[in-house]
């Protein structure tokens, strides 16, 4: 039996947290789900993370949380919560930044998992280069193991389709994050890489891309700085699940997930 793995996308608040409360185990069941990973960057009021909000998404049923750029905007938190293994930043930001990057998990079965979160820099900060600290990271975490997931969180389709192929064949997976918007062009590249621009958002879509639209519409009309507040209606988990050759760490199916919650 191939290893499963249940990626959700980036959860936005306390609608996205209730999502995966309602749907996680049945989720998790009924793919019969070896190991959940998700995007909890922006899960504790729509930009960041707290100590708080991470236990809950554990106590669901979460075994580990990827970020990205809002990562670090519960500033006071950052250091406790980056301490947590559980827990990971981009791989690629500069040395000395607090936390890690991968992480090495074992299934119910005993078998090893890599997951490595990285960030792009097209639209974004000016980071050290996915590509390269992909390289340094993946060989690494082959030495543990053939099974590697990757978030890769980034802006452009361009920048995730061209990791994606650098990546192929020796990685199992890329899931693309940030942009909220689920893309529709999950497939199994030519070298066994599992591949998918962007899981989406496990939130509010009566939104703009998680938040109000009132005040999003707002501040595109006058220029004016306004403060974001998480939506609340038309609730959806977004993500994939993933099936992975458990010896090659090739890539056997990849399943996109879109289901409203309430």
């Amino acid at each position: 039996m191939p290893v499963k793995i249940l990626f959700i996308g980036d959860i936005i608040g306390k609608p996205g947290r209730q999502a995966l409360s309602r749907e996680l185990h049945r989720l998790v069941d009924r793919h019969n789900v070896d190991l959940v990973i998700a995007n909890g960057e922006n899960a504790a009021g729509g930009f960041g993370l707290t100590e708080e909000t991470a236990k809950e998404l554990f106590k669901q049923g979460v075994h580990l949380l990827t970020g990205g750029n809002h990562i670090w905007d519960k500033k006071e938190q950052v250091p406790l919560i980056l301490a947590d293994p559980r827990i990971l930043r981009p791989a690629n930001y500069p040395a000395g930044a607090p936390g890690t990057g991968s992480a090495i998990l074992t299934t119910p079965g005993g078998i090893k998992v890599g997951v490595l979160n990285l960030e792009g820099r097209v639209y974004m900060k000016t980071i050290d280069c996915p590509f390269k600290v992909a390289d340094r990271e993946i060989e690494r975490l082959k030495k543990e193991t053939s099974i590697i997931f990757v978030d890769f969180h980034a802006e452009a389709t361009s920048e995730k389709s061209a990791l994606g192929w650098y990546l192929d064949g020796r990685i199992s997976a890329l899931i693309g994050t940030h942009t909220h918007v689920q893309t529709a062009d999950e497939r199994i590249l030519t070298q066994g890489t599992a591949f998918m621009t962007d899981a989406g958002m496990t939130g509010a879509f009566d939104s703009v891309i998680g938040m109000g639209k009132e005040e999003t519409i707002s501040r595109f009309l006058t220029q004016l700085p306004s403060k974001f507040e998480v939506a609340k209606k038309d609730i959806r988990l977004n993500g994939a699940v993933l099936g992975i050759d458990e010896t090659t760490g090739k890539a056997v199916s990849i399943e996109r997930i879109n289901i409203a919650c309430c």
